[in-house]
């Protein structure tokens, strides 16, 4: 690794806590109006921070969020390893709140009224707003698997997706405890896009960790329905073939058709069924619910399209969309990372609409992915997106980012400042 590899992947790790994001206009003293933040993830918790902060306290800003915390999917892979627990990944919201005077209601938001500009809950609260930002994250298309769509509860139990961070990855974790040693644990990954393209890669490698140090006779099978690893694919292959031989196998165009739950069988549209005592099927996504409800999914069925100067859905006025519910642009990747810088992107935007002022028309945005390979040693991949005027839509920076020759302790600690930076950023 070069230094000055180095000196960018120490800039990866830290803009995460950077506050301010190079090229993102703000307004300082801000301007009145209320904001309701839909979703408490990466985006959600971001954009409420920092439509309080940025806005001079002068923005009302109610954030609706089932969840009683916030458990990271970035680093959640580890509890797999067993090098975490779901607590380490575990931030409350209680600092949105008492630091930045977000209005943090614990509730479900089921009814948009773009009209009106009202958002209904659940519990049968109503909140009006001048703009509406959701950040949803994903829903997992569990009528894609014809034996999920009766039961889905229980589909989740016998094959946990694990793919929402919580109560997933620790049962995912005692199905890993209480397997034989001897035994095949089976990850099923949909076609892409999907939520962070190499988790379900980093899983393997954190399973397979586990697997080496306490059931070294055990094997973890990758049936991928793409055609190939979709990130990072010769660091993940050279860390199968060097550091877990023997014990991990990837085998592609592997699309998953069914599963029979009751012998923890997948079925493929081509190739054999394979059973294994552990199946962690990962099923195709689209954007959270709520997304359809407000009628701002417009791409596939699946995605909300966003100009993304603002993050404003192309079709609903006064709705902002971030995070993995977006479709990305082209090299951007569904990623808490990104997840963040939207959602900066957007509280920028949202501040300067309020006053009536132009957004700002050169937004940079930058990602870090890192997945480990161990529980110290990791890789990663860097980029730098910037606005295409002509093309509308964000582009990589050529030459920007980049992965490393091999993982490394130093991109582990990396990883784990990266981590302690951004949920700081975003929640603290």
């Amino acid at each position: 690794m070069t230094m000055q590899r180095r000196d960018f992947l120490r800039a990866a790790a830290a803009v995460a806590g950077a506050g301010v994001l190079p090229g993102c206009a703000t307004t300082g003293g801000g301007t009145g109006g209320k904001v309701v933040v839909v979703g408490g993830g990466y985006g959600g918790a971001t954009v409420s921070k920092y439509l309080r902060m940025w806005g001079g306290g002068k923005v009302e800003v109610t954030m609706i969020e089932p969840r009683e915390n916030f458990v990271s999917c970035p680093i959640s892979n580890l509890v797999l390893g067993g090098s975490r627990t779901i607590a380490d990944v575990t931030v409350s919201y209680e600092a949105l709140g008492k630091r930045w005077g977000v209005n943090v209601v614990r509730d479900t938001v089921t009814g948009v009224d773009a009209d009106k500009r009202v958002v209904t809950t659940a519990g049968g609260k109503t909140f009006a707003y001048d703009r509406l930002v959701l950040s949803p994250g994903i829903d997992l298309q569990f009528s894609a698997i014809p034996s999920y769509r009766a039961d889905p509860a229980r589909a989740i139990e016998i094959a946990p997706h694990a793919w929402q961070a919580g109560p997933q990855t620790v049962l995912l974790r005692r199905q890993l405890e209480a397997m034989p040693d001897g035994g095949v644990c089976a990850i099923s990954i949909p076609l892409a896009p999907y939520r962070c393209p190499p988790g379900p890669y980093e899983r393997a490698c954190q399973i397979a960790f586990y697997f080496k140090r306490h059931k070294p006779r055990s094997k973890v099978l990758i049936v991928d329905a793409n055609p190939d690893v979709t990130s990072k694919a010769g660091l993940f292959k050279r860390a199968w073939a060097e550091e877990y031989r023997g014990i991990v196998e990837y085998r592609p165009n592997h699309t998953l058709a069914d599963v029979d739950l009751a012998t923890r069988t997948l079925k493929f549209e081509v190739g054999d069924d394979l059973r294994a005592n552990v199946i962690n099927v990962i099923p195709p996504q689209n954007a959270g619910a709520i997304a359809r409800t407000a009628g701002v999914i417009t791409a596939n069925n699946r995605w909300c399209e966003v100009d993304f100067l603002s993050y404003e859905s192309i079709r609903g006025k006064g709705i902002h969309v971030l995070g993995d519910s977006t479709l990305s642009a082209p090299g951007m990747p569904k990623s808490g990372h990104m997840a963040n810088n939207h959602a900066k992107v957007a509280a920028s935007a949202i501040l300067n609409l309020l006053a009536g002022a132009p957004v700002n028309p050169a937004p940079m945005l930058m990602n870090a992915c890192f997945s480990y390979i161990t529980d110290e040693q990791a890789i990663h991949v860097v980029s730098v997106h910037h606005y295409d005027v002509a093309k509308k839509t964000m582009v990589a920076v050529p030459g920007s980012g980049g992965v490393p020759p091999a993982m490394s302790p130093f991109i582990g600690r990396a990883a784990n400042a990266w981590a302690k930076n951004i949920w700081a950023d975003s929640l603290g």
